[in-house]
């Protein structure tokens, strides 16, 4: 239902755009995310936009440096990371909550991609 690309590998201060394309759901006035985590720690949210309640939300440790988007012609959502430190590196996941105009939407984000992998090495 959703599909991330887009990772690979990329050297320190460099920068990546995922995508993630949705399929059999509508991105489309719902909540969308983006979360990493690394193997044997917890996933980590990075950053929701939710339309209803107006709001796009970053996490600190990539505000400034991460920008989420979405193209709803396409029913796709990015994610374009800049200034990539090592410590960026992980899989990286796209959610997408599935009820329209849901207040509160980036508290149910339920429908979730695979995961790209992210690595950040010189």
């Amino acid at each position: 239902l959703l599909v991330e690309a887009g990772g690979g590998l990329v050297q320190p201060g460099g920068s990546l755009k995922l995508s993630c394309v949705a399929s059999r759901i509508t991105l489309d006035h719902v909540a969308i995310g983006w979360f990493r985590q690394v193997p044997g720690k917890a996933r980590e949210p990075l950053s929701c936009i939710s339309e209803r309640d107006g709001i796009t939300q970053y996490a600190d440790s990539v505000k400034g440096r991460f920008t989420m988007s979405r193209a709803d012609a396409k029913n796709t959502m990015y994610l374009q990371m800049n200034d990539l430190k090592p410590q960026d590196t992980a899989v990286y996941y796209c959610a997408a909550e599935t009820v329209q105009d849901r207040p509160g939407g980036c508290g149910y984000l339920e429908v979730w991609g695979p995961g790209t992998l992210v690595n950040v090495s010189s």
